[in-house]
């Protein structure tokens, strides 16, 4: 995503979007679906132990792959299998499949409590996040309702997060089947929603600012 100074006003412009959303799903299977699928069954099948160190065994295969490959780590990858290894190592540590599900719920209500904080404080973090994807010169990050764009999605971003922290905390109390579903899946899927919610009022209020001009670019060969 790049901005172009080649015509006033302020012009947005969004490359491919396939090959981003290509990504995100690998990185969504990386590191939620197939560490959920090897806890899930071997927590069932050989017991805690063998389950929790598969998912160790898993994050440093899939990061060891790409390092051969010489193929790029995107800090989100790192960020993600780091997550996984502490919550992991914790959870081996106490012989508890309880602390490892209970982590991402913490998790969850921290982002809620740094992004709201954030949306309310002016200073919303979802600036700073965008610019290590979007190349936004200084001048146009001053601008009030880009700022505006940026507290708000902190703020629909916090309350998703409040959201996935209270569905956890419903499934954890159904059991560590349920709530591995909740983790593996609908975490997932509302993360997803909330990505496409957050991106979807994005642009519509860049569309409506008279000095602002948002487009979709072409995929470059």
């Amino acid at each position: 995503m790049t901005v172009c100074n080649d015509a006033p006003p302020y012009v947005i412009e969004i490359g491919a979007l396939r090959p981003a959303v290509t990504r995100a799903a690998r990185l969504f299977a990386e590191t939620v679906l197939v560490p959920t699928g090897l806890l899930y069954l071997l927590l069932h099948v050989a017991g805690l132990v063998p389950a929790l160190a598969a998912v160790l065994g898993w994050c440093a295969l899939t990061v060891t792959i790409r390092w051969i490959a010489g193929r790029h780590l995107p800090g989100t990858l790192l960020v993600c299998v780091g997550s996984l290894v502490a919550r992991a190592t914790v959870a081996l540590a106490l012989s508890s499949a309880l602390v490892y599900l209970v982590q991402p719920v913490i998790g969850s209500l921290f982002m809620a409590a740094l992004f709201l904080g954030s949306a309310l404080l002016g200073r919303p973090i979802t600036m700073r996040l965008a610019r290590d994807f979007v190349a936004l010169p200084v001048h146009l990050l001053q601008h009030r309702g880009l700022q505006r764009v940026f507290t708000q999605t902190a703020a629909l971003w916090g309350l998703g997060r409040l959201v996935d922290a209270g569905m956890s905390m419903v499934f954890l109390h159904m059991g560590v089947d349920a709530a591995l579903l909740s983790r593996g899946l609908l975490s997932g899927v509302l993360t997803a929603l909330m990505v496409v919610v957050c991106a979807a009022w994005g642009i519509r209020c860049l569309r409506r600012m008279p000095d602002v001009t948002f487009r979709f670019g072409l995929a470059r060969g």
